[in-house]
């Protein structure tokens, strides 16, 4: 098929987003209704604690967008996606707080590993085609080695990275047996509006907002390679159009922050005092770097990032100080009590929230 016949089928597919109403899946479902003419948007979240159905509130009404209530690892899933028969479907839907993983695995075997394996299993069967959002996380962690390129070995050091992992390469498995349609994405971390408040950059943000202490686990030199949602939903729109079946495209940024600096840096922006900054006991195996090579998805798909990092964190801090009250009851007794769980013999008094970070 020429690239203009694909063009013209990707305006009008019916496409299948799953955790459309997470962080990242939510801004993967607004781009998706810009580009596509005609078509529909069929959103697959079970609404867990990060997935909020009100992320996607201002798109009630629009008649091209549907949401469902499903596990992607239930039959019922695969059902849905059987009976929607779309065009292709786009694998955000995991657990994704490496924090957690770390006190109980399951859940994220259940919803990354398993649930992406029933994802594609009901995809073959419609022929649609298949994107399974990944994470750089799965290269482990890479100090002094450069940026992990699409062929690296896989070397995952938490569950949640092994699950993905694992995910990973039961998509190339589909694709070497069976010749599915398959395209994998690895993006570094992520940052923008309607983050988790658990993650980092939202973490530091909220509670520098009410003067609370910002705890930086270990050192706080951990490097990541940090890119603005808006460029990696792009990225993995273009894999959806361009990516050849059976292919890795890595997206980054390219600069390399460490977790101290960034959170110097937001306390500059908000006009807040670096005595807000409390080191906390380093979390167990916790990764030193992140990086990749996007030179792949610059070629092959025309891929490049547009948002500036010191731009976008400017434009993230502006959007949490103006929607307090969306992530104000994000952070409830649930919230609290985990962290208070996970941090309470580190953490000063009154502190609300934990060592954020991938």
């Amino acid at each position: 098929m020429s690239s203009g016949g694909k063009q013209d089928i990707y305006q009008g597919m019916k496409l299948i987003v799953t955790g459309g109403c997470g962080f990242i899946g939510s801004h993967f479902v607004r781009l998706a209704l810009r580009r596509l003419r005609t078509g529909q948007v069929v959103n697959l979240d079970c609404l867990t604690y990060a997935g909020r159905g009100r992320n996607l509130a201002d798109l009630d009404g629009d008649r091209r967008y549907r949401h469902v209530r499903v596990d992607i690892a239930s039959p019922a899933a695969a059902e849905r996606v059987i009976k929607e028969k779309p065009d292709a479907v786009v694998n955000f839907a995991a657990e994704s707080h490496v924090d957690r993983s770390i006190r109980t695995a399951l859940p994220f075997l259940r919803a990354n590993t398993l649930g992406a394996q029933n994802l594609l299993d009901a995809a073959r069967e419609t022929g649609a085609r298949f994107v399974q959002v990944s994470t750089d996380e799965v290269y482990g962690s890479i100090e002094g080695r450069g940026r992990a390129r699409e062929d690296w070995p896989l070397r995952p050091s938490s569950a949640y990275s092994a699950s993905k992992a694992a995910a990973d390469l039961c998509a190339l498995a589909a694709h070497h047996t069976h010749g599915q349609e398959v395209v994998i994405t690895r993006c570094t971390n992520n940052y923008g509006p309607w983050q988790f408040p658990e993650k980092l950059i939202p973490l530091m943000i909220t509670n520098a907002l009410h003067d609370l202490p910002l705890p930086i686990y270990g050192d706080g030199l951990q490097k990541r390679d940090w890119i603005h949602v808006e460029d990696h939903c792009r990225g993995v729109w273009l894999a959806l159009q361009k990516g050849r079946a059976g292919q890795i495209y890595n997206f980054g940024m390219g600069s390399e922050p460490s977790n101290i600096g960034i959170v110097r840096q937001l306390l500059r922006i908000l006009g807040k005092p670096e005595s807000l900054i409390q080191h906390v006991k380093d979390r167990l195996g916790h990764d030193r770097r992140y990086a990749v090579d996007c030179r792949k998805a610059g070629r092959e798909l025309g891929w490049k990032p547009q948002v500036r990092f010191a731009e976008g964190l400017e434009r993230t801090v502006s959007w949490y100080r103006e929607n307090v009250r969306w992530w104000l009851k994000l952070k409830d007794r649930a919230f609290r009590e985990y962290y208070l769980k996970h941090y309470g013999s580190t953490l000063r008094q009154g502190a609300l929230g934990g060592g954020g970070g991938r």
